[in-house]
């Protein structure tokens, strides 16, 4: 079996690396793949952040289209079980991830992507979720993530007619957090994560599930989320060790075991 996504670890950064030349299209393998390697992203004490990164040349251009085009309904219905159980596996990975952009990251690729906290986007990068084109919605979150992102508004101008953004307009909208050179790219989404390397973990994953969980929920019960995470830390070390650097040395000089 080619290995068509997989897990780099290097300095507390685990890179998920899309190796399918050469648009890296989502097929039914890759999905599967990925699946995998976000769970081992997620296990593993040695990952502290993750990036997701297509290569220099494209992030994803969307799900595999000609393996979808003769699916019928009852097919499908088997099927996008996996493209919502691979995005929901990276959307759930309890640490800070960044998705690394370049060329085009569309329909099911612009969905992987959605799934991470950040965007880092290449100035040459084209966005979008074209599927109405095909006379379908997206089908990996797109429809879910996008609105929550950008407002309701601008996610249906964007579904509704398909078409792409600019780097520029991206940042404009906030899909991008950053937008850089594309040789840049890889580099500019490890310095963004690199912070949180050295940071405190459990408090990282509480503030991740805290945001996530709650825009999912009514204000009254997110608060109840919140105050529920937030006295489960005072069971951490890191928490002590926080609190003990503050009292003695000031703000900002903690030195984090990530328990």
């Amino acid at each position: 079996m080619s290995e068509l996504a997989r897990l780099d670890v290097a300095d507390g950064i685990g890179t998920i690396v899309l190796d399918r030349p050469k648009m890296n299209a989502l097929d039914a393998e890759m999905q599967r793949q990925l699946v995998t390697v976000a769970d081992e992203a997620a296990e593993r004490e040695d990952v502290r952040a993750v990036i997701v990164w297509g290569g220099d040349k494209v992030f994803a251009a969307g799900a595999d289209v000609k393996e979808m085009a003769e699916m019928s309904s009852t097919d499908m219905a088997a099927h996008v079980r996996l493209l919502q159980r691979f995005s929901r596996a990276l959307a759930a990975v309890p640490k800070p991830t960044v998705a690394a952009i370049t060329g085009f990251a569309l329909g099911g690729g612009l969905e992987t992507a959605l799934c991470c906290d950040f965007r880092v986007v290449a100035d040459n990068a084209k966005l979008g979720l074209p599927e109405i084109t095909l006379g379908i919605i997206p089908g990996a979150g797109g429809t879910q993530r996008l609105p929550r992102l950008v407002g309701p508004a601008k996610a249906k101008e964007l579904i509704f007619s398909g078409r792409m953004v600019s780097a520029e307009e991206a940042l404009a909208i906030g899909l991008a957090d950053e937008v850089v050179p594309a040789g840049e790219v890889l580099a500019a989404a490890q310095r963004r994560v690199a912070p949180f390397v050295t940071g405190p973990a459990q408090a990282l994953r509480a503030a991740k599930e805290a945001v996530d969980k709650g825009l999912e929920t009514d204000l009254s019960t997110g608060l109840d989320l919140e105050a529920q995470l937030f006295a489960s830390l005072f069971a951490t070390r890191d928490q002590k060790a926080g609190m003990r650097s503050f009292v003695e040395q000031g703000p900002g000089k903690a030195t984090f075991e990530g328990r």
